[in-house]
């Protein structure tokens, strides 16, 4: 499994993981650790899994206000219990953002077939 802690061959082991690599290894963990699996994907058939990246995205960027929250709030696709921000790391909250495009991205695929 991928460890965004452990660098690369491509990764210089001073710097950062990438975004790219954040964004790996917080797929692995909603897979492995939450259950969201390819099955579980396949549920969300109305764009869900892209409109909570979304809120996430914008959440990370959005000046804090009453018509940011409203957004959100209006286009979060689910209960509000599930919506886990973490508002003094914008890094994090783009990395799940990140995560749920990819998830977007494989449910999308695997319909074609």
């Amino acid at each position: 499994m991928y460890d965004p802690k452990e660098p690369t061959e491509v990764q210089d082991k001073d710097l950062p993981p990438t975004g790219l690599e954040l964004i790996i290894a917080e797929r692995e963990r909603q897979i492995t650790k939450k259950g969201w699996t390819a099955e579980h994907d396949a549920e969300h058939t109305e764009g869900q899994l892209a409109m909570a990246a979304a809120c996430y995205a914008f959440d990370a960027v959005a000046i804090p206000t009453i018509d940011a929250k409203r957004f959100i709030f209006d286009n979060w696709p689910w209960s509000r219990k599930w919506w886990k921000p973490t508002p003094d790391d914008t890094i994090r909250q783009l990395t799940k953002a990140g995560a749920l495009i990819a998830a977007e991205i494989d449910r999308r695929q695997r319909a074609k077939k």
